[in-house]
């Protein structure tokens, strides 16, 4: 049989390593490789391709839910590894990801590492994307943004962030003096923004108001943002009045 080659991710050592000893009594798992932060864990799901990650929940700078906002659509099965969390666990229970509580127990384990097999040889992709939407929704207003290029990850804090530009399936951020293409829709990211900070002044625009310089009229019945960097975004008849019963 076919190994599940593992990766395990934690922040202390000896949680790696006595991950690492609990899972030697499974000979179908394979750890391939152990990383300290979520940087390391995503540089080794880039090319180390595993089947599988323990990936706990509370890290410094990444936290295991960054990452895995970050890994994107790359297939990899996922156990998440937490002390108790009660927002985490609810998430986890509502979109049926597994997860384990610290420490480990064996015979949790064991019901996981079933439920991986199951899944692998059924084929079953997890529902991450759903877990995501749920963490974010509990942590909304959100403060940060994460976007990967290449191998590197940037967080980007919300509150710099000049405009959001949709661009087809992603979403353009113009932040401080460059921008970012996050894969991503504008429509979900309204719901995850503070109301009483930015607003969607377009079907295509999302702008920070706090770095509006002023409005302009354009044509008869239009309006143009001009926001601090000198950018000019169009404003739609609706996003005209959302955005002065924001300002005034």
């Amino acid at each position: 049989m076919k190994k599940i080659r593992t990766i395990i991710v934690d922040d202390e050592k000896f949680a790696r390593d006595a991950l690492r000893e609990a899972l030697g009594n499974y000979p179908a798992v394979e750890v391939i490789n152990q990383c300290k932060n979520g940087y390391e864990a995503l540089k080794s799901i880039k090319k180390d391709r595993p089947d599988l990650v323990f990936l706990d929940v509370r890290m410094p700078e990444l936290s295991g839910f960054d990452v895995l906002d970050l890994i994107e659509d790359q297939p990899v099965l996922v156990v998440f590894v937490t002390a108790y969390d009660e927002y985490a666990i609810k998430a986890f229970e509502k979109n049926a990801v597994d997860y384990i509580l610290k420490p480990v127990n064996r015979k949790r384990l064991d019901i996981s590492i079933q439920r991986i097999r199951d899944q692998i040889g059924n084929h079953r992709p997890q529902p991450l994307r759903d877990l995501l939407d749920t963490h974010h929704a509990q942590n909304a207003p959100i403060q940060r943004i994460l976007v990967k290029i290449g191998t590197n990850a940037y967080v980007l804090f919300v509150r710099d962030i000049i405009y959001f530009q949709a661009a087809d399936d992603y979403v353009r951020i113009h932040y401080q003096d460059r921008s970012f293409l996050k894969y991503e829709t504008l429509s979900r990211l309204e719901t995850l923004l503070d109301p009483d900070t930015f607003c969607r002044i377009h079907r295509s625009y999302i702008i920070n108001v706090n770095y509006l310089a002023k409005m302009e009229p354009y044509g008869k019945d239009n309006h143009i943002a001009i926001m601090r960097n000198r950018d000019k975004i169009p404003i739609s008849k609706k996003g005209f009045k959302k955005l002065q019963s924001l300002i005034h």
